[in-house]
């Protein structure tokens, strides 16, 4: 039921519906099941209580498309066009309210979102095209991130137990992002680190605070001394963006590298447990599996809110000026009037899903996360011969989240491949000390962060 902070007014129009829990154990252990119930039984817009907030959860595939594709005419992502938060109806606690008061271009309309986001097109830009240096560049870093993490996973020998999500899948693009924001080693311990508690919950407000400082530090930095890195080429896209708010367009790196580390694991799920994926990996079609998984596990399975600008019919339902909206890509994708126009067998997918957005959202980095958890899956496979997940697949425990549908843990038995068993070596620990050229750019050089370890102490804990 709504909970009783809500006023009537805050929330005529849902007040009168009976609403269902979305984010329920059910939820957890199989969100299909639940979209199918919410389908059946209001068709592809229903009202449903997210963390004690009534919401109108659109997962039709049509309607959801509609939405993103018509966000400038009938659909805001202000927060200040909800109503009920405009009329202080939303509890100051509710456990969202801060990410969708973010001031950034995740969170703008119109052209200050349209200024924001040319500034991120245009700072991705020189790392998404293939034949660029940076490119080129951050590849073999990528390659050389995952060799630094299986070495770390592998110490105990060519043979044991691991965490493919805690160890590997999640901790990758954290890693990437220090090659992105062109950072030397010992400001990226702390920033890498940040990044993890932010993500992983513990200690988040400390994390939010030293973590937006830093980026505001990195931000007046590079605004002084420019470099070929992200920062650096958004401000020379964009003269007139302030540092305050770079440093708050890089904290939605957070988000992304939460989303790419999510897909991998679920990637890997795919690869090691359906021998017919696994076969199509050893021709090199990891590219079209990534896709497919995006299609039938999306990572982001349901979007941050939009608000409806005016009254609105949208399947059974008129929404109101001002309703929140959440938008379901999962259930969009889950669809039968878009899911059957493929089969489950299939190893070629449809690129018609939302996985990456549409309209004026759309995912920028695409390209990106679609090569980290290519090169992820890739190197993963070629460094082990041997990956058994240690519980049955529908026993896999999933983090709780409104948004994403990410592993908490990925154990598994691995066995090192015989052509990689004498290559293993311990990591060569180096604190405070820049990265050089060499290792930047996938040299022999290969000075290790304090994520590293971290995840040295994670593996002796298990």
């Amino acid at each position: 039921m709504v909970s009783e902070r809500w006023s009537a007014s805050a929330v005529e129009g849902l007040i009168s519906l009976p609403l269902e829990s979305l984010l329920t154990g059910d939820y957890e252990a199989d969100p299909t099941l639940v979209y199918e119930r919410l389908r059946a039984r209001y068709g592809p817009v229903a009202p449903v209580d997210v963390l004690g907030v009534p919401v109108w959860f659109v997962l039709g595939y049509d309607e959801v498309l509609h939405i993103m594709q018509n966000a400038r005419d009938a659909w805001s992502k202000r927060v200040d066009h909800w109503r009920a938060y405009a009329e202080g109806g939303v509890p100051a606690d509710w456990p969202l309210l801060a990410l969708l008061r973010a001031d950034n271009s995740g969170f703008n309309d119109g052209d200050r979102h349209r200024g924001l986001r040319g500034a991120w097109i245009a700072g991705l830009r020189p790392f998404q095209d293939p034949g660029g240096e940076q490119a080129q560049r951050l590849e073999r870093a990528m390659v050389r991130h995952c060799d630094d993490l299986v070495d770390v996973m592998a110490e105990a020998g060519p043979t044991g137990r691991a965490d493919l999500a805690g160890q590997y899948g999640r901790p990758f693009p954290l890693l990437v992002a220090n090659h992105l924001l062109g950072v030397t080693i010992e400001r990226g311990e702390d920033l890498l680190e940040d990044q993890w508690r932010l993500l992983d919950g513990s200690d988040s407000a400390g994390a939010y605070q030293r973590l937006h400082a830093a980026l505001l530090d990195l931000a007046t930095a590079k605004r002084q001394r420019r470099g070929d890195d992200l920062p650096s080429y958004m401000i020379e896209a964009k003269p007139d963006l302030t540092n305050e708010e770079l440093a708050r367009e890089l904290m939605m790196l957070s988000g992304f590298l939460d989303f790419t580390g999510s897909l991998i694991c679920n990637v890997i799920v795919e690869a090691i447990t359906n021998p017919r994926l696994r076969e199509s990996l050893s021709v090199g079609a990891i590219e079209e599996v990534v896709n497919r998984v995006a299609l039938a596990n999306p990572a982001l399975a349901n979007l941050t809110l939009r608000y409806a600008r005016m009254d609105v019919k949208l399947g059974r339902f008129t929404i109101a000026a001002g309703d929140p909206v959440m938008l379901s890509i999962a259930g969009a994708h889950a669809d039968p009037r878009f899911a059957g126009a493929f089969t489950s067998d299939n190893i070629r997918s449809t690129r018609a899903h939302l996985a990456w957005g549409a309209g004026p959202h759309r995912c920028p980095s695409q390209r990106l996360a679609t090569q980290m958890s290519t090169i992820a899956v890739r190197r993963l496979l070629d460094r082990f011969s041997v990956l058994k997940p240690t519980l049955p697949v529908d026993r896999l425990p999933w983090r709780p989240s409104p948004f994403v549908r990410a592993l908490r843990s990925l154990p598994v038995t691995y066995e090192v491949s015989t052509r990689f068993s004498g290559t293993l070596r311990p990591a060569r620990e180096t604190r405070g000390e820049p990265s050089s050229p060499a290792a930047q750019d996938g040299g022999d050089v290969r000075p290790r962060s304090g994520l590293i370890a971290f995840l040295r102490g994670l593996r002796r804990a298990q």
